[in-house]
């Protein structure tokens, strides 16, 4: 019975000695698990002062030239002046930033030119007409003029706003250009026929030669005179987009493009050509072409070298004639 117990009591503590060692192995293991993680917290900790203080140098380094970039960005925010344009014979008043005006040649030119002090900031140009000028104005600012060119997804075309079609009164009844491609290519201020013309005015009326022209042809030729090529381009699209014009109309608009443009353009001029060509039967038709060309020779009113568009006209006419003939030739067979 006391062999019994005193075995007992043996394995007992032998089983205490064994949980005990296990206990400090445990401990042991844990120790060395912390004592990794903490060590490898220390590495992290010495990479991340590194990597600080790398940037804390390249910062410095770097410093001279970012104020150098801080004083332009805070020259660029300086306010523009504003510049006062007297427009007109009538001299209609309009305002614009020195920064804006600038964008055009012509402008950069004339500001950047001369010295001029805050009262005396201002631009006459008797000229020109207010109306023409508000669309050169609102292309500097928005890079778009009234009305402006949306892109219609639903028909893949290209159409300017508010082109609901109206009736328009023009001051010329004259035959009209409908059924031009250039002229009718799905939207545009113009209708799709002569009943259903343009909702928005295609004409201005400029009251140094007192007549009606196409309002794009009067921008193109305004834009040639400030070196916008960008508004050239935009106004030559948008006049692509017209139909219902009479062709008195056309007539004039063509020997102002001709006046008011130089012999090197190659766009406007070229437009209007290739226009009388392809609606050559509707302006034989005309007697406003007989008048137009019987006094051709007066420069007075469209203005000096107007009078180059129907010898232009009769030049693309023979060109056109010839390679007509010389595609016939090439489908009639050759006989010997």
């Amino acid at each position: 019975m006391f062999k019994r117990s005193f075995r007992g009591r043996d394995g007992h503590s032998s089983h205490k000695e064994a949980s005990a060692t296990m206990d400090s192995q445990h401990r042991v293991d844990k120790s060395a698990r912390l004592t990794t993680r903490k060590g490898s917290t220390r590495d992290a900790q010495q990479k991340v002062s590194k990597l600080q203080r790398s940037l804390r140098d390249e910062e410095a380094s770097r410093a001279p030239a970012t104020s150098e970039h801080a004083k332009l960005g805070d020259k660029s925010l300086a306010p523009s002046p504003i510049i006062t344009l007297v427009v007109g014979p009538e001299g209609r008043l309009f305002a614009a930033h020195e920064d804006v005006l600038c964008q055009a040649p012509f402008f950069e030119k004339v500001l950047r030119g001369r010295v001029m002090d805050a009262q005396n900031r201002r631009i006459s140009l008797p000229d020109e007409e207010p109306e023409v000028f508000s669309a050169v104005l609102e292309f500097l600012y928005k890079g778009d003029y009234y009305p402006r060119l949306l892109h219609n997804k639903q028909r893949g075309s290209w159409e300017l706003e508010d082109s609901l079609p109206s009736r328009r009164v023009t001051p010329h009844t004259t035959p009209t250009i409908h059924d031009s491609p250039q002229f009718n290519n799905g939207g545009g201020r113009a209708g799709t026929s002569p009943q259903i013309p343009a909702a928005v005015e295609a004409t201005v009326y400029l009251s140094s030669i007192g007549q009606h022209l196409l309002r794009d042809t009067v921008i193109y030729c305004a834009a040639e005179r400030y070196g916008l090529e960008e508004l050239k381009r935009l106004a030559l699209r948008k006049q692509g987009l017209q139909t219902g014009i009479d062709v008195g109309t056309i007539l004039r608009s063509a020997q102002y493009c001709y006046g008011h443009t130089p012999d090197s353009d190659s766009r406007l001029r070229a437009h209007y050509l290739a226009l009388i060509i392809r609606c050559r039967k509707t302006f034989k038709r005309s007697g406003t072409m007989q008048a137009e060309m019987e006094k051709c020779g007066n420069s007075d009113v469209y203005g000096e070298g107007s009078g180059k568009l129907f010898f232009d006209l009769f030049v693309a006419m023979c060109n056109h004639l010839d390679d007509v003939i010389e595609a016939s030739n090439m489908r009639t067979p050759k006989t010997v």
